[in-house]
């Protein structure tokens, strides 16, 4: 049933989280090349808590739609993943998604929102610092061109959820951003065990 040796899979959990983790000592040294403190809008609160999981459901929503659009490029992204990304997720603990989901939420909201968003900000205004940060982040993102703009358009979405409530808080695109690739992460597996796998 599943064919990766566990010694692969746990050798991509940790690169996968080690990667992910790296992006937070960027984010230090950006935001102190920028004099930026990245977790200066961190802050737990029930409503932004609220906030990122509500948040969230517009994006596994429309996740779903595309899986079912017969467009030949989004047929494209669901192949590549299928074929580099899955086969390596499909033999983790949903306890491993569930922590390696937790790091990209976390990691990558205070590289590009904690630190890239407001810097461009300051230098170029509010638009401009929210699109140009989301360009950058569907770059980082290219699988495919048509990913690499989807990706931006789900980063103008995370860094508008910035200041969803009272005031600006980076948990709740951590939460969106990291419950998003948790439950995407078990779709595309579950997908992946109803085509290859045997009842």
């Amino acid at each position: 049933m599943d064919n990766l040796p566990t010694a692969r899979k746990d050798g991509f959990l940790k690169s996968a989280c080690t990667f992910e983790a790296s992006l937070v000592a960027i984010a230090i040294i950006l935001g102190w090349i920028a004099d930026i403190d990245p977790f200066a809008s961190l802050s737990f609160s029930e409503p932004a808590l609220l906030y990122g999981v509500l948040g969230t459901v517009p994006l596994i929503l429309i996740f779903l739609a595309l899986q079912q659009a017969p467009i030949k490029a989004l047929k494209v992204i669901q192949q590549l993943l299928m074929d580099t990304l899955v086969n390596r997720l499909i033999g983790l603990h949903w306890t491993d998604l569930l922590i390696l989901s937790a790091i990209a939420g976390i990691a990558e909201e205070i590289l590009f929102r904690g630190v890239l968003q407001p810097w461009l900000e300051m230098a170029w205004g509010l638009q401009a610092g929210l699109w140009f940060s989301s360009i950058i982040f569907g770059l980082v993102h290219a699988i495919t061109p048509v990913y690499a703009v989807l990706a931006a358009l789900v980063s103008v979405y995370l860094g508008l959820s910035l200041d969803y409530g009272e005031s600006r808080n980076l948990l709740t695109p951590i939460v969106i951003h990291g419950l998003y690739d948790f439950l995407a992460f078990l779709l595309i597996i579950q997908q992946y065990k109803k085509k290859h796998l045997p009842l």
